[in-house]
């Protein structure tokens, strides 16, 4: 396949629209990941998860960053901006990801869920990893080299999730059940992350990423042996019932998430990101 770079892009005019509306989910999927993962700085269940999970955010920061690094190199704007001040309804991340941790605010008392954090970033790192490994061969020359770097930290990343699914699910008492009920929570709403939204038939068609159902399939191919190995039930396929972030849909967690992710900017916008 020949491999297509910023200039080309932006000659076809259907190649640059899906390329860009890719370019964002991405960006804005990682994005606020990596601030609800921030959120447990200090409130992890032992130091060396505080450690591991910070440097875990740290790293998918990154990711969103070199994502809207591609958008400005493409025109659509300056990074900074493209990440911390556009508005909600802007926004093409899932609602699953924007949701708050749990009830009550880090300063004061936070009553976070551990087996939701865990869920949410074990199912999100997973189809992250698959979208990777297809992004690697995009037809777009930056996203795919992207795609290469990004995959390296990306292994370390679900590794750590999945040691943690399996070990909790496999728990008695209170710890299986919250697992499971997490499972359930983030089941409900999973396909809001899974979807490439109106123009994900063009991405496949340009070769920018395979195709959704194809991907979806992938997911469903890794999820059912660790069901199976943890004793949860084979379940119907996930579903998005909070609505479809990927259309700017979106809760009033987000709008929260970025006062607090602009606060700084917002203050100084000549600072560096």
């Amino acid at each position: 396949m020949t491999k297509i770079t910023a200039e080309t892009a932006k000659e076809n005019k259907a190649y640059y629209n899906a390329l860009v509306e890719l370019l964002f989910q991405l960006a804005d999927d990682d994005f606020i990941t990596a601030y609800r993962g921030s959120e447990w700085l200090g409130l992890a269940p032992h130091i060396e998860e505080d450690v591991a999970f910070s440097s875990i955010s740290q790293d998918t920061m990154g990711h969103a960053a070199i994502y809207y690094q591609l958008l400005e190199e493409l025109g659509d704007g300056n990074a900074d901006v493209l990440a911390h001040a556009r508005k909600p309804e802007e926004r093409k991340n899932a609602i699953l990801l924007e949701e708050v941790n749990g009830p009550g605010s880090y300063m004061e008392e936070p009553r976070y869920d551990w087996a939701f954090a865990v869920v949410r970033n074990y199912f999100y790192d997973l189809f992250k990893k698959i979208k990777l490994e297809s992004l690697k061969q995009s037809s777009y020359e930056p996203l795919s080299h992207a795609a290469v770097k990004i995959n390296m930290e990306q292994y370390y990343h679900l590794l750590h999730w999945e040691t943690w699914f399996k070990q909790l699910t496999l728990s008695e008492g209170e710890a299986r059940d919250r697992m499971t009920a997490a499972v359930k929570k983030v089941w409900n709403e999973f396909e809001g992350v899974m979807t490439l939204g109106k123009l994900g038939a063009e991405m496949a068609r340009h070769g920018l990423i395979e195709g959704e159902e194809l991907l979806k399939q992938r997911f469903y191919a890794k999820i059912g042996p660790v069901f199976e190995a943890v004793r949860l039930p084979e379940r119907t396929p996930c579903k998005m019932l909070s609505g479809n972030g990927r259309e700017g849909e979106h809760t009033a967690d987000l709008e929260e998430a970025l006062l607090t992710l602009s606060e700084v900017y917002r203050s100084n916008p000549s600072a560096v990101w």
